[in-house]
């Protein structure tokens, strides 16, 4: 195996955490995997410390700025997995 040079631009502690939580239960989907009630809340206590730290010290948003930060972390995921290409998809079967 040949590594690549220069390195992807990922922050690799967060793709292990994605890898892990993903490849847990291999053979559930990704929908499964992803909207149980533990990982919606580290996941929404991860997207609120985000936008609390992304949005420090700046002025007020616009209108669609807010609609779209107070969606909820399941709609955004249920809208993501029930795309086609990810429907019923299991982490063991990506390619």
């Amino acid at each position: 195996i040949e590594l690549r040079n220069p390195p992807p631009p990922v922050n690799f502690t967060e793709w292990d955490g994605m890898i892990r939580l993903l490849f847990n239960r291999k053979n559930k989907t990704l929908r499964s995997v992803l909207m149980t009630k533990a990982t919606l809340k580290l996941l929404e206590q991860n997207r609120k410390t985000y936008l609390s730290l992304h949005h420090q010290g700046e002025s007020m948003q616009q209108d669609s700025d807010n609609e779209e930060e107070s969606k909820s972390v399941a709609s955004i995921l249920e809208d993501i997995v029930s795309q086609p290409q990810w429907k019923d998809k299991r982490a063991s079967k990506l390619s």
